[in-house]
């Protein structure tokens, strides 16, 4: 059952450990399509997969992400009539974007499937397909595998000719922002799309750092700090 030990507090063997498991995921959100509540989680081997829970059955229904369509791949383990497609749609996208951090293990009840009948559900942004499709063609290489050195070596490069970036370096202003303002920008260039929301942005970002362990921005992450040093010590 190889598949199974990449999901860490939820089986050994088959079997459920005892004790609470430490696990990097998703809060947890309760699915409408079956009465079931789902998060994502991070493998050891890098990216994350879905995990669905229903009180009455034992062992839930795993998917993996893939990293280049991010779709759910469900295991063969998985009981598709008890954990259908629809579940892991659902379950994908009420779980895009969610923060990930280390949450012990869950254990799932009927109190937790349980929807109120004026429940309204968040409205969720959707993945634009066919601009997340335009990111994978540019940074796929020959042997199909996403290229993370060369979407920050152009990410940079753009960030160093830009002097809306060295005006931002210049006053201070947090990483995080500058970041932000690069992949948003770049992004939608490199889309052809001037419409795509921040959030449809955001939502790609994600999808394309699932498949990173390391995080996708880490060397523009790095370039930013240093340039930001730089400017400090320029003074």
């Amino acid at each position: 059952m190889k598949f199974l030990a990449e999901w860490p507090g939820l089986f050994h063997n088959g079997e459920k450990k005892e004790g609470e498991i430490i696990m990097i995921r998703t809060n947890i959100v309760t699915l409408t399509v079956i009465p079931a509540v789902a998060y994502r989680q991070k493998l050891t081997s890098g990216g994350s997969g879905i995990v669905i829970m229903r009180p009455e059955v034992k062992q839930p229904g795993i998917a993996s992400i893939s990293r280049t369509s991010g779709e759910a791949i469900v295991n063969s383990q998985t009981d598709q009539k008890k954990f259908p497609p629809e579940a892991f749609r659902e379950a994908m996208a009420l779980t895009a974007g969610m923060p990930y951090r280390n949450q012990k293990s869950v254990r799932v009840n009927e109190a937790m499937v349980a929807i109120p009948d004026e429940e309204v559900l968040e409205e969720k942004t959707e993945l634009n397909e066919a601009a997340y499709q335009k990111l994978l063609e540019r940074y796929t290489d020959k042997n199909g595998k996403l290229s993370y050195d060369l979407i920050n070596k152009e990410f940079i490069q753009f960030a160093h000719s830009s002097s809306i970036v060295r005006e931002m370096i210049g006053s201070h202003l947090k990483a995080e922002v500058i970041r932000n303002y690069i992949v948003t920008n770049r992004i939608r260039n490199i889309c052809e799309d001037e419409s795509l929301s921040d959030e449809e942005i955001s939502l790609m970002a994600d999808l394309l750092d699932e498949a990173s362990p390391k995080g996708i921005f880490r060397q523009l992450d790095e370039d930013i700090r240093q340039q930001l040093k730089k400017a400090k010590t320029a003074q």
